[in-house]
């Protein structure tokens, strides 16, 4: 996950990106919300290492609960978002403050407080640096069904221990997650009957791409909303 692809096309962060709403805290931490409260089926979303003020980020949001999910974009990063810019901290660096596993505990009250809510399911999309958080979710389970996009370090023995409904979504130019790793955990899942799985390597683009696409480039911009369509296809047989 030290790979540079990790952190291309950063985005420009915006506090008041999206057509949902900040909350100072839900389930203890300051999240962005989109979709009917009167819902009953939710989606959380993890971002990357750049956080839940990516503007696209939160497009993706707004677009799933337009299929009927409320859905929640926690700051598992505490309003310390990865900045390459900043030389002193470099990513390897910035890693020693975030630990992806750490968001399992810290979701736990999040995915409480959708059920307060009266959400009888719950899902949970992550990217890159957020895909390894949702794998432990599944692992546990704590949610109904999973989707993973270009994932950061996830392995083998991740995967033999997932117990939810599980969507990879890889890219073909992924060195974090290389379509040789993918297709490793796709004989996995095959193997486990008792778990439904959807497995696809997107070709001719990289890691990141579902999150961090360029708007200008309409073949990215089409493999973007492909993936989105795949993610939101997978919650509807899983969780409504």
């Amino acid at each position: 996950m030290a790979s540079s692809q990790c952190c291309d096309n950063p985005p420009a962060l915006n506090p008041a990106a999206g057509e949902g709403k900040v909350v100072d805290s839900f389930g203890g931490l300051k999240a962005y919300l989109a979709g009917s409260d009167e819902s009953k089926a939710a989606v959380i979303l993890i971002s990357d290492v750049f956080g839940f003020e990516s503007p696209n980020l939160r497009k993706i949001a707004d677009k799933v609960a337009l299929s009927g999910y409320f859905v929640v974009v926690p700051d598992f990063l505490h309003g310390d978002p990865y900045t390459p810019e900043n030389t002193e901290r470099p990513l390897p660096v910035w890693r020693k403050s975030h630990d992806p596993k750490k968001d399992f505990e810290e979701a736990k009250p999040v995915i409480a407080a959708l059920k307060e809510k009266g959400m009888s399911s719950v899902g949970a999309a992550g990217y890159c640096w957020g895909g390894v958080a949702v794998v432990e979710l599944a692992k546990a389970p704590e949610i109904q069904a999973a989707v993973v996009l270009h994932p950061g370090p996830v392995t083998v023995d991740d995967i033999k221990e997932i117990k939810c409904p599980i969507s990879i979504l890889g890219a073909e130019i992924d060195h974090t997650a290389p379509p040789e790793l993918v297709k490793q955990f796709e004989l996995v899942l095959a193997a486990n009957s008792a778990v439904p799985h959807f497995v696809k390597i997107f070709p001719g683009v990289a890691h990141g791409w579902s999150v961090r696409y360029n708007h200008d480039d309409a073949a990215a911009v089409k493999s973007a909303e492909e993936a989105l369509g795949d993610t939101i296809d997978w919650f509807n047989k899983h969780l409504k």
